[in-house]
């Protein structure tokens, strides 16, 4: 797969309207394990609401069972997942969330509504991956990583810093990155390459992006090679070092992902993030749903 094929919808005017937000290519719903507060049809509503073009439901497909960090207290919902601090998710429902699609593109016509996934590991599980992406039909197919070996099995990220600095976390986990984009092709959009700054220990102050430009230029350099395109995720604002990088290594497209897990986070830090992407040089499409890409 290469980087997402354009929308020819043009609700709000021309995304270079200021006004008009990016679309939000990473929304999580109902039908994702680890959203259970979450809902398509308030998400919908969320994005017709302050003008959103379009919306990408992209629940987890996550097939790693990971080892938890010591100190975390997983919440009620969370704990029948978990057997002797392994967490093992449940698998997506695709029948429910097909269902669910169709339900919210009948109730909002204007909004384009885009099916689609978030692997996790996929390079790790080809021929699970390959089973589900070949009856479903995803219109939207991010690749991510969100935990690293450790033994015989798997641990989460944080979990990782129980055992290892927070430099070798992040070095580890942008290597792993770097082997799911060299092993599996699959995929339109790479999600959250910043997501092991998530876990920066606050007493270390700010995760230094530049201390790994050689880690993140190696994995933008393969994703830019194989036509793929990169998310700049609001979860956690994108480093502009980052965005040059991508435009350096030759990176020609991007899209906007929330990661909302609660229907009132769609769309959020847009703004910020959209000053962002055009201060690396990247500019919106001619339709409000198009890719950003390089000018």
């Amino acid at each position: 797969m290469t980087a997402p094929q354009e929308g020819r919808q043009e609700p709000g005017g021309v995304s270079g309207d200021p006004a008009t937000p990016p679309a939000d290519g990473h929304v999580h719903s109902e039908c994702s394990w680890d959203a259970p507060y979450s809902s398509m049809e308030l998400a919908c509503r969320r994005a017709v609401d302050i003008g959103l073009p379009s919306i990408a439901f992209t629940d987890h497909a996550d097939f790693t069972p990971r080892r938890i960090a010591a100190a975390v207290t997983p919440p009620e919902w969370k704990r029948g997942l978990i057997t002797d601090r392994v967490l093992t998710p449940p698998p997506l429902d695709v029948p429910r969330y097909v269902r669910s699609i169709e339900a919210c593109r009948r109730m909002f016509p204007g909004l384009r509504i885009l099916s689609g996934v978030e692997l996790g590991e996929p390079h790790r599980h080809p021929r699970t991956v390959a089973d589900l992406l070949g009856g479903a039909g995803f219109e939207r197919v991010l690749a991510s990583v969100h935990t690293l070996p450790a033994g015989a099995g798997a641990s989460t990220v944080d979990a990782a810093l129980d055992v290892s600095t927070p430099r070798e976390v992040v070095r580890r986990y942008l290597g792993e990155v770097r082997q799911l984009v060299e092993r599996f092709d699959d995929f339109h959009v790479l999600a959250h390459i910043d997501y092991a700054a998530r876990f920066w220990p606050r007493e270390h102050a700010e995760h230094p992006v530049a201390n790994f430009e050689d880690d993140y230029r190696a994995v933008l350099a393969v994703l830019a090679a194989k036509g793929k395109a990169l998310e700049v995720n609001t979860r956690v604002p994108l480093s502009l070092d980052i965005l040059r990088w991508w435009r350096d290594e030759g990176g020609e497209a991007i899209t906007f992902g929330s990661d909302a897990h609660r229907p009132e986070q769609v769309a959020r830090g847009f703004a910020d993030a959209a000053a962002l992407a055009a201060t690396a040089g990247f500019a919106p499409g001619r339709f409000p749903d198009d890719l950003w890409r390089r000018r």
